[in-house]
């Protein structure tokens, strides 16, 4: 019985279940214990049975038990770290698209911070590449076995997605719920089919010709409109994680963080509010929409991989009428791969990090005052000209984790132990006054310019919707929320300034409806693919990743992708939503069948 028990093909499968089973014990508990993050222990079997497979996988390469059991366990360390670090800041868990936008992090962080990422990344790849036994038979059958299933995913990513859904699930909606009823490993495996296969099933002509149908545009478009109208300049500022602490229902704060001169102005708006596709962060989704006119409909970062043709954006279609467009963020330029996808919408200059004075730094973040005030300095000559311009600015301030430098003391305290919601408060006292001496200024030289300037998304004051939870205004996770929490999700102040004749009350906009609002302003009735997205409703339409937010007469209900009930408003607005998302593959990933639609002559 002994000789039985330490015979390799019994001890070694048995000491790969061990280790498996070890590392997968310690890692559950730990995200459970730091990060509120598990999967739900009826899928406990079939997510370590998931993990055992790809054990056994890294067996097979490795020189010995030694070398697999470390680099196995640094591997699947990283995985879940990292997916418990995402869940709990953006209420997501990763996501394929997060392995090709990994880049983005070597340039969030300096310092120390960048060094971990580094070795984050780089220790568990040596320790792969370290350990296999190349002249090893079972390492080239193991490499197979890998390729052979890569293979597979390429070749036919939409069967093997369906056969993923119907064995494990899918709620479109509710990634954080797909995550913990399918595990790590298999909700990767499932989603990468799924991004594979939208990837691959771009829209024919006939799908968009429908789209064009249930939108209301049955016929092509005539080429109507005049190139005649004022060409003012267009301001258009996207101000990071900008949003009312005031909402915080039961937190004291010792002043009121936003300035008086901002209230102010906003109430001549009828405080009217915007609704962001994202929470937290992914500010290149709100870019995207603002831009482009359509909506984020998808949990990943859209401008990373996504936006791979040219198109008619707002910057491209000013620039046709002799408008200079500039884009201006003082982050690393190819963040969020916004020097590829600034170009090919339209933008003719780009101004990132390298060309800014870095005066006034939060850490990593360039403080507003200095951010307005160099763009004035840039632009003064193009001011004066008479030339018309689109001046997109997206700041950078007020980004995670609301640093401060010597210039800006804490001015404000807030009552409760989270910190970070009195730090945020404070850099809401900082920005809101930085724009205001800045829009005067503005005013002052462009007094006919429209101004559009708007907070891209809520800020993240906790983990797990922390600072909102505890105060009863969201719950700690999606499949928790009431209607109204989507509506409180994804609003954001609003400011629109229409030249001379002063604020505009806008009420509650879609983020994508921003381009179209610009054109109306302007007096712009040229034909467009940013008037795409109005719809023949009159509710508000704001779609999320597997949802939409439908608000009419002041409240809001959510209709859920493959589950919408026998609402009417859902039966009626959900093909809607799906032929946005059919033109917005069609004119961003596709052949662009609507964009040679629109050019036909009526």
């Amino acid at each position: 019985m002994k000789r039985f028990f330490t015979h390799p093909w019994v001890r070694i499968p048995a000491g790969i279940i061990a280790w498996t089973l070890l590392v997968y014990a310690i890692l559950e508990a730990c995200s459970n214990l730091f990060f509120d993050v598990e999967v739900l222990p009826r899928f406990w079997i079939r997510d370590f049975l998931a993990h055992l497979f790809l054990s056994a996988i890294i067996y097979l390469m490795a020189r010995n038990f030694r070398t697999y059991a470390i680099a196995y366990a640094l591997l699947v360390t990283i995985l879940h770290v990292s997916n418990a670090l995402k869940m709990v800041i953006l209420g997501s868990p990763m996501m394929p698209d997060d392995f090709i936008s990994v880049r983005n992090m070597f340039m969030l962080f300096s310092g120390w911070k960048f060094w971990v990422m580094v070795l984050m990344l780089a220790v568990p790849l040596m320790a792969l590449a370290a350990m296999i036994h190349w002249r090893h038979p079972r390492s080239w059958l193991s490499l197979t076995l890998v390729g052979a299933g890569i293979l597979v995913l390429l070749n036919w990513p939409a069967q093997m997605m369906a056969a993923m859904d119907k064995q494990f699930g899918d709620w479109i909606w509710n990634q954080p719920g797909n995550y913990r009823e399918r595990g790590l490993l298999i909700h990767l495996v499932q989603e990468t089919a799924r991004n594979i296969s939208r990837g691959l099933d771009v829209p024919d002509e006939a799908a968009v010709a429908e789209a064009f149908e249930t939108l209301g545009h049955s016929e092509p478009a005539p080429q109507a409109g005049s190139n005649a109208f004022s060409k003012r300049n267009v301001h258009l500022i996207l101000l990071e994680s900008y949003w009312d602490p005031l909402l915080l229902e039961g937190i004291e704060f010792s002043e009121d963080p936003i300035s008086d001169e901002f209230r102010e102005l906003w109430a001549q708006t009828g405080n009217a509010t915007i609704l962001s596709p994202v929470f937290g962060g992914y500010t290149a989704n709100a870019e995207f929409e603002v831009l482009c006119g359509f909506p984020v409909t998808v949990d990943t970062v859209f401008f990373e991989g996504w936006v791979r043709k040219a198109a008619p954006c707002l910057p491209a279609h000013l620039r046709a009428l002799g408008y200079h467009t500039y884009a201006s963020h003082p982050n690393v330029a190819a963040f969020w791969n916004r020097v590829n996808v600034y170009d090919r919408i339209g933008f003719e200059t780009y101004w990132s990090k390298k060309d800014f004075v870095l005066d006034d730094m939060n850490k990593n973040f360039l403080g507003d005052a200095s951010l307005y005030r160099q763009m004035l300095e840039k632009l003064e000559i193009r001011l004066q000209s008479g030339e018309p311009l689109l001046n997109y600015i997206v700041t950078i301030f007020g980004h995670l984790d609301y640093p401060f430098n010597a210039s800006r003391p804490k001015v404000i305290q807030a009552s409760g132990d989270n910190r970070m919601v009195e730090d945020y408060a404070n850099q809401i006292y900082y920005k809101s006054r930085e724009l205001m001496v800045f829009l005067e200024e503005l005013r002052k030289r462009d007094p006919d310019g429209l101004i559009v300037m708007f907070g891209d998304h809520l800020p993240f004051l906790g983990p797990n919707y922390g600072g909102y939870t505890e105060i009863g205004m969201l719950e700690s996770s999606r499949s928790r929320f009431t209607d109204p929490m989507f509506r409180t999700l994804t609003r954001a102040p609003m400011i629109v300034i229409d030249g001379r004749n002063g604020p505009v009350d806008t009420g509650e906009l879609p983020m994508y409806r921003i381009p179209e609002l610009v054109l109306d302003l302007l007096g712009d009735n040229r034909d467009s693919i940013l008037r795409l997205s109005r719809l023949p409703v009159e509710s508000t339409i704001r779609p999320l990743p597997g949802l939409h937010l439908v608000v009419e007469d002041g409240k809001s209900h959510v209709c859920k992708q493959k589950d919408s009930g026998n609402r009417e408003s859902c039966s009626n607005t959900d093909p809607l939503v799906e032929a946005l998302d059919i033109l917005t593959y069609d004119l961003f990933n596709g052949e662009q069948h609507g964009l040679k639609r629109m050019e036909k002559p009526g």
